[in-house]
């Protein structure tokens, strides 16, 4: 969008251009799925400050997002405006998008452990472009380290692969 001047005066598209920043998009982004949580959370009972409900935290969570994205969005004047920014890293962010249906998928085929296994693969030697020893130690940690936390430390249940992997 390019600014056009007719004397002094800016065009609506201009100032339309010149409101349009990284932090006042990226701003209204977390207070509209704020909004949405909180929307989607009326069908479940909040409860009491003393006995909370299940949507008694997401509610409070939103909440306090809607609070910092409205204020990120109110703040966000001298940011980068958005029409100046070049895409060059928008083939790490298909990668991202694309290990992210790929775990939505993947996950309870074929376990947790796999599933961040490959994906965190594909990530550290596809998309980052580092040594096969750094990422197989990187993937095996991350994923097997993490299950031991969440499964076995913190109780979480976690889908199983095939073999119980």
């Amino acid at each position: 969008m390019t600014s056009v001047r007719f004397g002094n005066k800016l065009t609506p598209m201009s100032k339309l251009s010149a409101m349009l920043t990284t932090d006042r998009i990226s701003g209204t982004a977390l207070a509209l799925f704020a909004l949405g949580v909180i929307w989607e959370s009326r069908r479940l009972p909040l409860g009491t400050f003393r006995v909370p409900g299940p949507a008694y935290m997401p509610v409070l969570l939103a909440l306090l997002l809607l609070i910092f994205g409205v204020l990120i969005a109110l703040t966000g004047g001298r940011a980068e405006r958005l029409a100046s920014i070049r895409w060059t890293e928008w083939p790490h962010a298909v990668a991202i998008l694309y290990i992210c249906i790929f775990s939505t998928l993947a996950l309870e085929r074929l376990g947790y452990r796999l599933t961040i296994l490959f994906g965190l693969v594909f990530l550290v030697k596809g998309v980052e472009k580092k040594g096969w020893l750094l990422t197989v130690l990187f993937a095996l940690a991350l994923s097997f380290g993490s299950f031991y936390l969440f499964y076995t430390l913190l109780r979480v249940p976690l889908p199983l692969g095939p073999w119980g992997i």
